[in-house]
């Protein structure tokens, strides 16, 4: 089976470029390697290109920089044009040291046809597993404060079992397979969004359409990302805060006195920090 791979650079050429060394080694699936450029500085996209033309890459510029959603859209949008049963996005910081690693998640999707989004255990450089997840309650996500507080040392945001295969609420944006109908039925990635969150509206979106989210433990990646290559940590919040504000008011469900409540606490997050 051909399965396109949709890497979304933005001055990452280092990591693009890893990426697909480690993509040419996959097995028993033929790829496609499309890289979307996210509106990089000229030299990194120069960069991006010619990594493309020599490992025979699809790339495909961005024309603006709309944020992650909107930059995968650009390349899910085109594995749509071309008619592919599945795609995977990965941020360009993975790693896939087993060479099987597609094509078991492929196999997953093959066998149950209920699954809309497939992802496997993930792994930060520290060894923190990133795979399964589950959305906040309500309690959590209103007394916030006391959540900084338990999870500060472990760093276990509602993280659930990596040990087991199984359903799950919500996993990961840095890696996953989704199957390409679904995609096109919900109008891919929701735009409204630049950053962060995606995920929280990707596991409604799933549980809206009667479909679901599949973890799967004896396939692994590494995640290469380091926190502090993050930036400023007050930009981020701002962009944070909006997206959350946004998924809260359209995907969460709640009623008016709950959700207003929701809010207050969350711009005396965003204060705080």
């Amino acid at each position: 089976m051909r399965v396109p791979v949709i890497l979304l650079n933005y001055n990452s050429a280092s990591d693009c470029r890893k990426c697909v060394s480690f993509l040419k080694r996959q097995q028993g699936v033929e790829l496609e390697i499309i890289i979307v450029d996210n509106c990089s500085r000229e030299d990194n996209s120069d960069d991006v290109k010619e990594l493309c033309q020599k490992q025979g890459c699809t790339f495909i510029p961005a024309t603006k920089n709309r944020g992650y959603n909107a930059g995968n859209n650009i390349g899910l949008r085109y594995a749509a044009e071309k008619g592919y049963k599945y795609a995977m996005i990965a941020n360009p910081d993975m790693e896939f040291p087993q060479e099987d690693y597609i094509q078991k998640l492929v196999t997953k999707m093959e066998q149950d046809d209920t699954i809309a989004v497939c992802a496997s255990d993930i792994v930060n450089p520290d060894g923190r597993h990133l795979n399964p997840q589950r959305e906040a309650t309500y309690s959590e996500e209103l007394f916030w404060f006391r959540e900084i507080m338990r999870n500060r040392k472990s760093k276990k945001w509602y993280l659930c079992d990596s040990t087991q295969s199984g359903y799950c609420e919500k996993v990961s944006g840095c890696c996953l397979l989704l199957r390409m109908d679904f995609m096109q039925n919900i109008g891919f990635f929701d735009e409204n969004v630049f950053l962060y969150s995606e995920e929280s509206i990707l596991a409604k979106q799933v549980k809206l359409s009667n479909k679901k989210m599949y973890y799967l433990n004896d396939s692994q990646a590494v995640h290469q990302h380091i926190e502090s290559q993050k930036g400023a940590i007050k930009p981020r919040m701002k962009i944070l805060f909006k997206s959350r504000t946004y998924y809260l008011r359209k995907y969460s469900g709640y009623g008016r006195l709950k959700l207003n409540l929701l809010l207050f606490s969350k711009h005396l997050q965003y204060i705080f920090y």
